[in-house]
């Protein structure tokens, strides 16, 4: 069956686009297929086997044909210089030796918002999971790294319990990474960055790796660059990672799309302790540990578990496997902090064993997956030169009350669909 036949077929519109890509890159193959009445098109590069399928399912006359579009690692970085694939090469073998040097420049890289950095990243990311694709079957199917996500209110002592438990872990021979989330300033973009300044002995041990990231006032930003550093992190062979946000808002939401086990550190402070904290974070908490229970604040400390204890029991339960927990820990004394440790190995052997680990890390996926399309198709609307031209106008007239946000916005996209 040759082309101009298959352009024929209801599904031609999507397939001008494919035809677009010189011939020589790809074959068409029709499968004939007895059930369908029809056929299954495949658009299959010429090259070496790729890592990835992209499937489309195309709905026509009430039949489904499946489009197959092999894509491969070549095809991504055959528009790279060499000055760009030397660089490339240099962190990728970097980061699997385990380099520090190597892994932060990666992290800086994804963090770029320079478009062929943000290309080159991509590159960078796609040949370390195939790396750590590889180490999970070497480790049975196992996950490499245990990630761990870290919330509370300013004073909670985050930085203090972060620095004893890392400690802990190294000297048990775990090598640590630790990425702490900061909210930047909406004025002025900046943010303080300060949680390695207070883990200074933590900062200074080769099997730790502290990286503060601002979220540059987006959740966007701190769920791409956050996830794709945990990549980078797993492929550089560390095996607990923690991430940390500062507060309880939004951006803990983010955080546990991206973590097998969320903790929430809380201190024992006076008053409504339940109202201060966002019901729906308490919820995601899968262990709330009381920090400071040491001297005159025991007593407090434990009022509070016994508070926390009952609060979970109203609430719905997250996993069918796992019941959170509410434990009292001092990052001063050391008291609570290896029985914490049992607990989050617990978790994590329960969720393994039960499969639910697995499911939620590919729902992760998904989840990662349209945060990124979302936060691209918002730029590329800005961006785009029929809407550039309007935002301002529309803008000004929305803020005389001249015209109603809404329809402002229903004149934007009339005119970005009118361009397609």
């Amino acid at each position: 069956m040759n082309i101009p036949m298959l352009l024929q077929r209801p599904h031609q519109h999507f397939l001008k686009g494919l035809l677009r890509t010189p011939f020589r890159h790809y074959r068409f193959i029709f499968h004939p297929s007895p059930h369908l009445g029809s056929g299954v098109l495949c658009a299959q590069l010429l090259s070496s086997p790729g890592l990835h399928w992209a499937k489309w399912m195309l709905p026509s006359n009430g039949l489904t044909r499946k489009l197959c579009l092999q894509t491969t690692l070549e095809e991504h970085t055959e528009g790279l210089s060499d000055k760009e694939q030397r660089l490339v090469d240099k962190l990728y073998a970097g980061l699997i030796q385990g380099q520090r040097a190597c892994l932060a420049e990666a992290i800086t890289l994804v963090e770029s918002t320079h478009s062929r950095k943000k290309e080159l990243a991509q590159v960078l990311l796609q040949k370390v999971l195939a790396h750590n694709r590889e180490q999970e079957k070497l480790n049975k199917g196992k996950p490499l790294a245990f990630r761990v996500g870290l919330s509370g209110p300013p004073g909670a002592g985050k930085s203090t319990f972060i620095e004893y438990f890392g400690k802990m872990l190294t000297e048990r021979g775990h090598k640590l990474s630790v990425l702490a989330v900061d909210p930047s300033s909406c004025t002025s973009g900046g943010s303080l960055l300060g949680d390695k300044t207070r883990m200074t002995e933590l900062s200074r041990d080769m099997n730790a790796y502290i990286r503060p990231s601002p979220t540059r006032g987006t959740l966007g930003g701190v769920t791409r660059t956050t996830n794709e550093a945990i990549l980078l992190c797993e492929g550089g062979g560390y095996d607990v990672i923690l991430v940390e946000t500062v507060g309880v808002g939004q951006s803990e939401f983010a955080v546990t799309d991206m973590v097998d086990m969320f903790i929430l550190l809380l201190p024992p402070a006076g008053g409504d302790e339940l109202q201060g904290i966002k019901r729906g974070i308490v919820e995601m908490a899968d262990l709330v540990a009381i920090t400071k229970s040491d001297g005159d604040l025991i007593v407090p400390a434990r009022r509070i578990q016994a508070e926390y204890v009952s609060a979970l029991k109203l609430l719905r339960r997250r996993s069918g496997v796992w019941r959170p927990k509410v434990i009292r820990i001092s990052a001063r004394s050391g008291e609570g902090i290896t029985e914490m440790w049992d607990k989050m190995k617990e978790f994590q052997e329960v969720m393994l064993v039960s499969g639910e680990l697995a499911a939620k890390r590919q729902k992760q996926q998904k989840v990662w997956m349209w945060n990124l399309i979302q936060e691209n198709v918002i730029e590329h609307f800005r961006t785009h030169p029929a809407v550039r031209e309007q935002i301002p106008l529309l803008e000004k007239r929305v803020l005389s009350g001249a015209l109603s946000p809404g329809l402002a916005a229903d004149l934007l996209l009339k005119a970005f669909k009118s361009r397609h």
